[in-house]
């Protein structure tokens, strides 16, 4: 069953709740163990880190999700001196000095940065405008650019291929943004969540004008990936046998290595580069038969794909994004869902690791979390319900 785009972006935003925003404290333990996201070694070696020409003291907001602690090791290995601010319930092991500080933007705690300077600020689990305004009001004067870490979902339509980040943006339909909170939000994320953050983001500008780096990140992939929105195929794949593929491999996808987006952030500060940008990619375009292809011949699995057709996947409410992750039909309305241009980032230097690399490095970080995890992905079909689907293909076909 094909999801309208709202319903898309509800999934995918579902799908990062605990990694982008914070839960509720009763959700909750005070002290959870330190993120596993980087404690196994790639599966490929990464290439030397050079230095910066100029260390920069940055500050992150929040630092200890998915992409954070990517940015953290990156900027530390550039030779920046960093400095965090969250509420300190997640814990991690730093290769250098790090400076944490704690405090709580829901509930406009952010005694903790006033009196302070940075070079930079790079804002990451931002979805409600006020924690902007808060940020804003304590850092205005005191930050000469601030990165605010957007989403590709706050575009208004999705049926123009190869649209770029003038595209219109989805405007906000309620009384009062400030008054939104993370429960209305999620009781509500179809709507909501793109026009939040394209809010949040036109409140960037209103502290930091000329001063604001916006990055509009697409579907984010790699080690430490909690949500499985990509790791189910690798995952699939490498466990081999007869599997379920969606449609007939033509689709677009665009998808950006965790790491990627963090590495190319720290640059664009040490540049000090200011703008919007789509931040997905890889640089050619992707269809879903090349990314399976690829992931296959990564985890070399024996893995046999079965191309079934939207129709039949209708029938049997196999959903698009959520059975099939990563995957919308490209349908009239949903044409450029995966075809948004990314010219101007990859123009600012943003490049991309190989996916057999994210893939490799996926499964190492996936195969070393405890048994439970790995036997209850939370994105993609269940097994009884793809060998279910797949026989009465089969038989249809005759």
């Amino acid at each position: 069953m094909r999801p309208t785009r709202r319903q898309a972006i509800s999934l995918a935003a579902a799908g990062s709740l605990g990694l982008a925003l914070p839960r509720s404290s009763s959700a909750q333990s005070p002290q959870p163990a330190p993120s596993p996201a980087l404690a196994v070694a790639p599966a490929v070696a990464p290439a030397p880190i050079e230095r910066a020409a100029r260390p920069l003291r940055i500050l992150i907001l929040g630092g200890t999700g998915f992409t954070g602690p990517h940015q953290v090791r990156y900027a530390l290995a550039r030779g920046h001196k960093l400095t965090l601010f969250n509420r300190g319930r997640r814990p991690q092991d730093w290769p250098a000095e790090v400076e944490e500080l704690v405090g709580d933007r829901n509930t406009g705690d952010l005694s903790a940065l006033k009196d302070r300077e940075w070079d930079v600020c790079i804002d990451n689990p931002t979805t409600l405008p006020f924690w902007v305004r808060d940020a804003g009001q304590v850092l205005k004067g005191k930050v000469k650019q601030y990165i605010f870490i957007s989403t590709i979902s706050v575009y208004a339509a999705e049926k123009d291929v190869d649209a770029d980040e003038t595209a219109a943006v989805a405007r906000y339909a309620g009384a009062d943004p400030m008054k939104e909170t993370l429960e209305t939000m999620r009781a509500n994320m179809g709507t909501l969540y793109g026009q939040l953050k394209a809010r949040s983001e036109q409140e960037c500008e209103t502290w930091f004008p000329g001063m604001t780096t916006v990055i509009r990140p697409g579907l984010i992939v790699g080690p430490g990936d909690e949500s499985d929105r990509f790791t189910y195929w690798p995952v699939r794949l490498a466990r081999g046998g007869d599997v379920l593929a969606p449609g007939d491999g033509s689709d677009p996808v665009q998808i950006i290595d965790a790491r990627d987006l963090a590495e190319w952030t720290i640059r664009v500060a040490e540049q000090r580069t200011v703008g919007v940008f789509n931040a997905t990619g890889p640089a050619h375009l992707m269809t879903m038969q090349e990314m399976l292809l690829g992931v296959k011949a990564a985890t070399t699995g024996g893995a046999r794909l079965h191309w079934v057709p939207v129709n039949v996947l209708n029938e049997h409410k196999v959903s698009a994004w959520g059975d099939m992750p990563a995957w919308v039909p490209a349908d009239d309305e949903n044409k450029g869902f995966s075809r948004r241009s990314i010219a101007r980032a990859t123009q600012a230097g943003l490049t991309f690791r190989p996916l057999a690399t994210t893939t490799l490095d996926l499964l190492a970080w996936f195969r070393a979390l405890p048994e439970a995890r790995q036997n209850a992905l939370r994105a993609g079909i269940k097994p009884d319900r793809e060998a279910q689907v797949l026989a009465a293909w089969k038989a249809r076909k005759g």
